[in-house]
């Protein structure tokens, strides 16, 4: 797979973007409007929330290589359980490919991550994912308490 290459200028740039947004992250996309081949490069600071989700339909498959920083993705049952993490690090594991239909989120370990990321099927908000009901919406006061967890548990360090 060839990663598209960022030069350091738009590094800077879209890091501040991040941290000026509500959610601090921001997408540089690189597809056109109504392509079925989605490519999008994420800038995501350690404090973006992203609400657990999945992709429902059997095309959605969702690939994800980390440029830099490191980041975990969290797997989940139907009812909210962490059944599996993956972490991602550009220097040991870069790449994870994510089931159509799987319940996850991603949380950012570092001070922030990019990561580049694909998956087919044109983009509609109505039909492109589904929110996990049992997860803080993003933005709201439990969310912060929530991705402090799955930090928390995606390093090992939990309360049990």
């Amino acid at each position: 797979m060839d990663i598209p290459r960022l030069s350091p200028e738009e590094i800077t740039t879209y890091l501040a973007t991040a941290k000026n947004s509500p959610k601090h992250r921001v997408p540089k996309i690189l597809h056109q409007p109504g392509a079925v081949f989605n490519q999008v490069i994420n800038f995501v600071l350690a404090d973006s929330y992203m609400q657990p989700h999945q992709h429902p339909d059997k095309e959605k498959i969702e690939e994800i290589w980390l440029m830099e920083g490191k980041m975990a993705v969290l797997f989940f049952d139907d009812r909210g359980k962490i059944t599996r993490i993956v972490h991602l690090d550009p220097q040991l594991n870069n790449y994870i490919a994510i089931p159509a239909f799987a319940w996850h989120t991603y949380v950012t370990l570092s001070e922030y991550s990019i990561s580049y990321e694909t998956m087919n099927g044109v983009y509609d908000p109505a039909t492109w994912k589904e929110l996990a009901k049992w997860a803080p919406a993003e933005g709201t006061p439990e969310s912060s308490a929530y991705l402090n967890q799955l930090k928390q548990t995606a390093l090992g360090k939990t309360n049990d």
